[in-house]
């Protein structure tokens, strides 16, 4: 039961309700935003940027810390052989702990074949890169010139140590690893034997192509052994005379 109302001696009057102030569209459009019916807008989707993304400096740094692997243990293993050569040696030819090899390779043999591997493939690139900037009319000649220069280039400049390693280091791979030098070595010297072809053609080449590029990269390679740059013949001035050697003129 209710209580009872206390009775006064005069009734008040009621208050007025002020008007209904005119609402804002700012201000309505807010209140709709925040109903709770009303649906979110759907979020701009993000373009991604084209292209590669770029490498941190970090990722770069440890490019260039397995470079400097790569090249110490090239010019080791050239000069001192393979087996005669630890990773200490090779950290400290790249100044880095002895340890640090192994973060980059998962072992000595696989720096090894690292070396042979992307040596020849760069090798490759290059050597196509030369031809390509012949000119159309390039006769064979010209083209054999451009080969053996480019080779010699390999051979005896200034990163050129993987090739005495590959030569002489041959046995201290794994069979696999063999096997996957052998690939990109035949695509390096494959390139050679349309222009032997062709200069066997005109005549101008006295011996088989087959043969031809066995005793041509014979020749060719056993540079590194008597080569010196201080006896003053240049690499152009070798690369008449390997010429000259082998297609008459």
């Amino acid at each position: 039961m209710d209580s009872p109302v206390p009775r006064t001696s005069a009734i008040a009057p009621a208050p007025k309700t002020p008007p209904a102030r005119p609402r804002s569209k700012a201000a309505a459009s807010s209140s709709a935003n925040s109903a709770p019916n009303a649906t979110p807008a759907e979020p701009t989707p993000t373009r991604r940027p084209r292209g590669r993304p770029r490498k941190t400096a970090e990722e770069l740094d440890d490019g260039n810390r397995r470079r400097k692997l790569m090249d110490g243990a090239a010019k080791l293993f050239r000069t001192q052989g393979f087996a005669a050569t630890s990773t200490r040696d090779i950290a400290a030819a790249a100044g880095m702990h002895s340890g640090s090899p192994f973060y980059h390779f998962e072992s000595k043999s696989a720096l090894l074949y690292a070396v042979m591997s992307e040596g020849m493939t760069m090798a490759t690139q290059s050597q196509q890169q030369a031809l390509d900037a012949l000119p159309t009319t390039a006769t064979p000649r010209e083209q054999l010139h451009t080969l053996i220069r480019h080779h010699f280039e390999i051979l005896l400049g200034p990163r050129s140590s993987f090739i005495p390693v590959m030569l002489y280091e041959w046995r201290s791979l794994t069979p696999a690893q063999r096997k996957g030098i052998a690939r990109i070595k035949d695509s390096y010297e494959a390139t050679w034997m349309p222009v032997l072809e062709a200069l066997a053609q005109q005549g101008a080449l006295q011996a088989e192509p087959g043969v031809a590029r066995l005793f041509i990269f014979g020749a060719l390679n056993w540079a590194v052994q008597w080569f010196s740059p201080k006896k003053g013949k240049s690499l152009d001035a070798l690369t008449d005379e390997a010429l000259a050697l082998f297609i008459l003129s």
